[in-house]
């Protein structure tokens, strides 16, 4: 079974994580199954982009991004080439190391 490296992240899961990641899973439904809380402000139905993530290694074996995914991470705070949304990005057979960004767009979640 895939594994999911969540790397340190300062609210969410401080010393990171190893998780078992049933392949055919979101990597957002993986990680909320685990007790990390990421952020999936439109319940994961790809309307936002608070479940945002960097994938570090194991990018290539998530199936494509659809065009609304694309359209979306164009406004996520911290995009980079290797970005995905969790709730979008599914486990395949292969390890994935996954970043947090420490950021996102929701305003509600930042306290103001």
């Amino acid at each position: 079974m895939p594994q999911i490296v969540v790397l340190p992240h300062h609210a969410l899961c401080p010393d990171g994580a190893v998780i078992d990641a049933p392949a055919g899973k979101s990597i957002c439904d993986v990680l909320l199954e685990n007790d990390i809380d990421i952020e999936h402000a439109c319940e994961k139905s790809c309307a936002c982009t608070t479940c945002h993530v960097i994938v570090r290694e194991g990018f290539k074996s998530l199936n494509e991004a659809g065009d609304t995914e694309e359209d979306l991470l164009d406004k996520a705070w911290g995009l980079e080439a290797s970005s995905r949304l969790s709730c979008q990005a599914i486990v395949a057979e292969e390890d994935l190391v996954v970043e947090i960004p420490r950021y996102t767009i929701n305003h509600a979640s930042e306290n103001h």
